[in-house]
């Protein structure tokens, strides 16, 4: 339910911002992302690669944000264990 996708969405920013990235608070079931020290394209591609899918737009004033759906826990865990890996580089 709503309480869920509330609690996922903060334990997911939580990590992110943990990452590196910044993103705005949200009330929906996504959140916008931005890592100040990484193109968001290539995130994209390299989560991509390692079978976890964000969405990327190649617009202005958003093409260095993430699109990221609040999942489950164990695809909120995929999303950070992935970033945590590319990051690590």
């Amino acid at each position: 339910g709503l309480a869920t996708i509330i609690a996922n969405r903060q334990r997911m920013m939580a990590g992110l911002e943990a990452l590196g990235f910044e993103a705005p608070p949200s009330r929906a079931n996504f959140v916008f992302a931005r890592h100040p020290a990484h193109d968001a394209a290539g995130l994209a591609s390299a989560l991509r690669a390692r079978g976890v899918l964000v969405r990327h737009f190649a617009a202005p004033r958003i093409d260095q944000h993430l699109r990221i759906t609040v999942g489950d826990d164990a695809g909120i865990d995929r999303l950070l264990g992935a970033l945590a890996d590319i990051l690590a580089g």
